[in-house]
Formats: structure tokens, C-alpha cells, sequence
């Protein structure tokens, strides 16, 4: 098991961001999107957890085989994808996956959203986590992989026209107001002996890539959802969660199509939430919360080319 902390700040509040993230999920997973693959949504309802009080439920396939690399290509068949429960009480999250090809590999993400510059150091108990597990990301001079680079998207060239905020200046994170940060405690796990190390390095790797990506399209996103209510961005999330199913079911054989029409049956959701976290509880309960060869190195971009 590999643990880290990842701490990322955002020229957003709390409060704006609970807009944001859902806007920025729901485009992200349809951008992602293809004939055949990308994300399917299986379930997203209302959940209601007696300590965390009102939330959202949401269920999803990640049919992923052609972006993997070629390396693993070779040993994972065209029918895998990944699993991903989400149990959302924004400003506190939950969100696990599974693999439907290696079900000893789990990855679990426990998020807490607070109006600071990522200077809390017990966010989630009293035991903080050693420095050299917190990583600290900046989203605007990080660099990342090229294909995830995006003129548009870079932060040190931005600027919303809604709320005057950016470009983003070297040092921003002690400067900006509002300033938030979205802090993720994430475990990875794949205990099969031979391939964990390498296997939860690359994991992280990843992660570390998907966060800096993704919190960017939130903010260089601002000026499409700043302004929304949750009930806009619910229907917008409704509409494009259509659209992407569809895009992900156009190319499934019929076998496929009636597996995941399995996932409801007879009005109830037969789909265990209960995961390898959380084996043993109630279907409706969740997490708790206090709880080969080498890949080949991508070529990364600095988030501001000279």
C-alpha cells in the first residue's frame, strides 16, 4: 500500500468550487469520451449518510483500454474497465476504484475542500502526514504531460472575464483572494508481489497528472459555470450524462449493452456499495472516513513555455 497526500489550491472559495467541480467532472468525463470507450455513468442519486447529512451517489465505468499504455495493453483484455463510487458531502468526499481485470487493485481518494492556502497540516486526523508523503501541486507552473497541455487552459495566461481573476503570477498561492485548496488522501494498493512497487509508483504517477489537469479545467472553465446554481449544474450534468453514455455504448455488442443494464433491475440498484474499504457493511453504508517492462517516460511540458 502507497499513501500520499496531495494538496492543491485554486483561486476559487469553497463554496464556488461546489459548482465548479461538478461542471469540470461532468465535461471532463464527455471530452473523454469516444465511440466505445470513456465513462459510463450507472448510477447518480441522492444519498443521505447520518454524519456526513446530504449528498450525491454516483457510480460509473471507465472504459479506458486504448489510453492505456502499450505496455500493459498487452495482458489486459478489451472488456476491462474500472469501477469508480463516488459518495459526494461536498465540502467532504469519497471515491473509490476498482478494476474489473485485477480486483487486488484498489485505489481510494478521501478529499476535504478548506478556504486556506493548503496550510492546514491535520486535515485528516490528529496525526498529520509525514512531509515526505505531501505533495504539493501548483496548477499554474507544474509541468505536465503534453498531452494534457492546453493553451487554453494554461493559468499563467488566463484571465476570467467574470470575476477579473488571473493570470496566475509566480508566487500566486501566498497572494491570491479567494484562494481554497482541495486536499486528497490517497491509497493505492495492489498487492501482488513482484509488481507492487512498480505498480503503485505508476498509479501515483498518474494521479498526480490527473489532479494537475483537472483542477486547471476548473478554473480556466470558470467563465462557462461561475454563476450557475446547483440546480443548472444538475441539469447540465443530466444532459451531458446522456450524451457520453451514448458515446460509450454505440460501438458495445449486445452482450455488453445487456450487462450494464444489469446494474438496475426491477427499480432498485442491485450494485453492492460495499467495496474491499468497506467489506462487511450495509449496502447502504460508505467508507469510513478515518480510515514486465518499464514504461516508457512521456515527454511533460512546463504549464508556461517560454
Amino acid at each position: 500500500m502507497l499513501q500520499k497526500e496531495y494538496r492543491i489550491c485554486m483561486p476559487l472559495t469553497v463554496e464556488e468550487y461546489k459548482i465548479g467541480q461538478l461542471y469540470m467532472i461532468s465535461k471532463h468525463s464527455h471530452e473523454q469520451s469516444s465511440d466505445g470507450e470513456g465513462v459510463e455513468v450507472v448510477i447518480n442519486e441522492p444519498f443521505e449518510h447520518p454524519v456526513y447529512g446530504q449528498g450525491q451517489y454516483t457510480e460509473k465505468r471507465l472504459h479506458l483500454n486504448r489510453k492505456l499504455p502499450t505496455w500493459i495493453r498487452g495482458f489486459v483484455p478489451k472488456i476491462f474497465y474500472i469501477i469508480e463510487k463516488a459518495w459526494n458531502y461536498y465540502p467532504y468526499t469519497i471515491t473509490e476504484y476498482t478494476c474489473s481485470f485485477l480486483p487486488k487493485f484498489q485505489i481510494r481518494i478521501e478529499t476535504k475542500f478548506e478556504n486556506n492556502n493548503g496550510c492546514n497540516e491535520n486535515v485528516f486526523s490528529e496525526n498529520s502526514t509525514p512531509p515526505e508523503d505531501i505533495c504539493q501541486l501548483d496548477i499554474a507552473f507544474d509541468e505536465i504531460p503534453q498531452a494534457y497541455y492546453k493553451k487554453t487552459e494554461d493559468l499563467t495566461l488566463f484571465h476570467s472575464k467574470k470575476t477579473g481573476r488571473g493570470p496566475l503570477l509566480e508566487g500566486w498561492r501566498k497572494l491570491s483572494q479567494p484562494i481554497m485548496c482541495s486536499y486528497k488522501l490517497v491509497t493505492v494498493k495492489f498487492e501482488v508481489y513482484g509488481f507492487q512497487t512498480k505498480v503503485e509508483n505508476f498509479t501515483h504517477k498518474n494521479i498526480k497528472d490527473i489532479l494537475l489537469a483537472g483542477h486547471r479545467q476548473a478554473v480556466a472553465w470558470m467563465d462557462e459555470w461561475y454563476g450557475m446554481s446547483l440546480e443548472d449544474v444538475r441539469r447540465f450534468e443530466t444532459l451531458l450524462q446522456e450524451e457520453t453514455n451514448n458515446k460509450v455504448n454505440s460501438q458495445k455488442t449486445p452482450a455488453d449493452k445487456e450487462d450494464s443494464t444489469l446494474a438496475v433491475s426491477g427499480g432498485r440498484h442491485s450494485i453492492n456499495r460495499s467495496t474491499s474499504w468497506n467489506s462487511g457493511s450495509d449496502a447502504h453504508d460508505v467508507p469510513d472516513a478515518s480510515n514486465s517492462r518499464e514504461p516508457r517516460s512521456r515527454t511533460r511540458l512546463p504549464s508556461a513555455p517560454e
